[in-house]
């Protein structure tokens, strides 16, 4: 290749495991790019200091050290790709690369070397494990034998990982012939100066540009003194110490709170930061919008001309959230995002909305919505399938019709929904989402089915119908009905709404004489008259029909059940299990999607399990009205 070598299944290592991705080699250096993009890290041939072979189990791994002290370890190699790389390196930044062994017999003694910001342990003449110790939050003695290292929860956190590095013991004998120890210093105490000195002198731990204290975080939450270093920033707190390379950061959001004394600040990462066993994408930020502050940068003019020119200044005063997100975008060149054109109806920046039983601020953005504070939830427009206004409940209550929710799609089939946003918000809300060409599923596919949800909150009465069985009754206009609703189906002189209790009264005396007689061999099936849903049943001097409930039978046979409620059985636990967050109702809302979504094909096994089902009924009931008759019995006959 006369641009240089490109492999598409390259990993990135880390204390928490590996990212695949994008790895490229040219003659300017070297590039990887996360898998489904995101993180990019580009190293130019300039900061190479080293580069290291070595056999790992099933391939090659390519470590390469920076003049920041950074090392970046790439997996995922074949041993036919060792040799052109090797020669392509040595030819591009003159560095002869070097090969390392991987010790692999389980010895957990051996000798410590400390090599810059990198400490190896080796067993022998052969590598057992390698660590950074820019990762290194604190060391400390246990005893006098014992040296911990405790890791910061930083960016080489694989996300889709369990387990992370955290802490680190060495147990150094006072016999160790490597740091030997004195009268006043045992072997140990001299193997943690060592470390000390490039944890606490060396280019992870540069005094901070500038610090804020006691900066209020919402998620992950508490107090913490917040440090803005060259290549980092730390998150202090009382329990928790975090480190972020400058890399990881793929975004700054500021977002004013509306009619509130409070603005976000929100940074976005990837790979995300861990505490515990929970992720965090996003450190949401909250500054008291009216704070004033001034701060001096540590940074010399040397440094600011050559490497911050036109970027930082050397000092600043102003408002606390505006100079933290300029001095943080000056240090880190990451893109600053502010609210968009929408405007609610109080001419604020975002509508009040709840997500997953959380109340917060939904942010129409000009790439995105951002929900904030918790969980802080990014959506991407180029992410999004489709969106839906929905009515706030599913009832006629007085105060549903004062809300509306509204239900994002995604491509990957995931779902948002946020609910209780004001009815006022709608037009707003539809004007913008429109604006950015993005499928309003309530505007119809050109069938006819066009309103709905979307005319009712388009409209002032609070009195209109109720749009969620408007919403049912379009989605009812493409489903199969079954062999059961054959006596529900409604004479064509029928005007009358299902929410309309005089329909309701009088529903029956409006079937044809043959839909009479459909229903009457129907009743004589069963033990039981049909009944409709949600109708009451209300007695009616013209109609034979209008009988007291009988009590049910226990030993009439048990109904078939139809091809959807088998398909139901199936699936309910599968989507359970994958979104456990889900309602029962959402759970129902979607086994209903999928089917519609079903093809015939793939139906035929739940219709053939129906048939079963429908023959084993029709059998027992023979044989019950067989029963029925020899006992003088007359249910359901004429």
């Amino acid at each position: 290749m006369t641009e240089g070598h490109h492999f598409n299944n390259i990993s990135l290592g880390g204390r928490g495991g590996g990212n695949p991705g994008q790895f490229k080699l040219y003659s300017g250096g070297l590039a990887w790019k996360k898998q489904g993009g995101g993180k990019i890290i580009e190293v130019d041939k300039a900061d190479i200091t080293s580069v290291t072979w070595m056999k790992i189990p099933k391939s090659y791994q390519l470590s390469v050290g920076t003049r920041d002290g950074l090392c970046y370890r790439f997996f995922g190699f074949r041993e036919q790709d060792v040799s052109g790389l090797t020669n392509f390196i040595q030819k591009s930044t003159g560095i002869t690369p070097e090969e390392k062994q991987l010790s692999i017999s389980g010895h957990n003694w051996g000798g410590v070397a400390i090599n810059g910001n990198m400490l190896c342990f080796n067993v022998g003449s052969k590598e057992a494990f390698e660590v950074s110790l820019a990762d290194v939050s604190q060391s400390q003695m246990q005893g006098k034998t014992d040296v911990v290292l405790e890791f910061h929860v930083d960016d080489t956190t694989g996300a889709n990982e369990k387990d992370s590095l955290m802490d680190l013991s060495f147990h150094v004998p006072t016999s160790n012939t490597q740091f030997v120890g004195d009268e006043h210093r045992t072997s140990a105490q001299m193997l943690w100066q060592a470390i000390s000195v490039q944890i606490d002198g060396g280019g992870s731990s540069e005094t901070a540009v500038a610090t804020f204290d006691g900066i209020a975080i919402l998620t992950p939450r508490g107090r913490y003194s917040v440090e803005l270093h060259q290549s980092f920033l730390r998150l202090q707190g009382q329990a928790n110490d975090f480190k972020i390379q400058y890399s990881s950061i793929l975004r700054l959001f500021v977002l004013p709170k509306s009619h509130n004394p409070h603005t976000f600040v929100v940074i976005t990462l990837d790979p995300p930061i861990r505490k515990g066993q929970t992720l965090y994408p996003h450190i949401v930020i909250q500054f008291e919008t009216e704070t004033v502050v001034e701060r001096e940068l540590t940074l010399s003019e040397e440094v600011l001309a050559e490497k911050y020119k036109d970027r930082l200044e050397s000092s600043y005063r102003g408002l606390i959230h505006e100079v933290f997100s300029m001095v943080l975008r000056g240090l880190s060149g990451a893109k600053v995002t502010r609210p968009s054109t929408f405007r609610s109806c109080q001419d604020g920046y975002a509508v009040k909305s709840s997500l997953k039983a959380e109340d917060g601020l939904l942010y129409p953005l000009e790439k995105g919505f951002f929900f904030l504070p918790k969980p802080p939830t990014l959506i991407p427009h180029e992410e999004i399938e489709y969106v839906e206004f929905e009515r706030h409940g599913a009832g006629g209550a007085s105060i549903s019709s004062h809300y509306f929710d509204l239900l994002v799609k995604l491509k990957n089939d995931q779902e948002h929904l946020f609910r209780n946003i004001q009815r006022n918000e709608y037009h707003n809300l539809f004007n913008f989402i429109s604006g950015k060409h993005i499928k309003i599923l309530n505007l119809g596919d050109g069938q006819g089915r066009a309103g709905g949800v979307t005319a009712v909150l388009q409209s002032t009465d609070d009195d209109s119908v109720d749009p969620h069985l408007e919403r049912i009754k379009n989605q009812a206009g493409n489903e199969e009905s079954d062999e059961e609703d054959e006596d529900f189906v409604a004479d064509k002189d029928d005007s009358g709404s299902p929410t309309d209790d005089s329909d309701e009264d009088g529903s029956d005396a409006s079937l044809t004489g043959g839909e009479k007689e459909k229903s009457s061999k129907k009743e004589a099936s069963s033990s039981k008259p049909p009944v409709k849903k949600k109708q009451k049943s209300v007695p009616d001097e013209g109609s034979q029909k209008k009988k007291p409930k009988k009590k049910k039978d226990p030993n009439a046979p048990k109904r078939a059940i139809a091809p959807f409620m088998y398909f139901s059985k199936a699936e309910r636990a599968n989507i359970k299990s994958s979104n456990p967050e889900l309602a029962t109702t959402e759970i129902a809302k979607k086994l209903g999607e999928r089917w519609q979504k079903m093809s015939a094909e793939e139906r035929q096994p739940y219709i053939e399990q129906s048939q079963v089902d429908k023959q084993r009924y029709a059998e027992e009931s023979a044989a019950y009205r067989g029963a029925t008759t020899q006992q003088g019995s007359g249910d359901g006959s004429e």
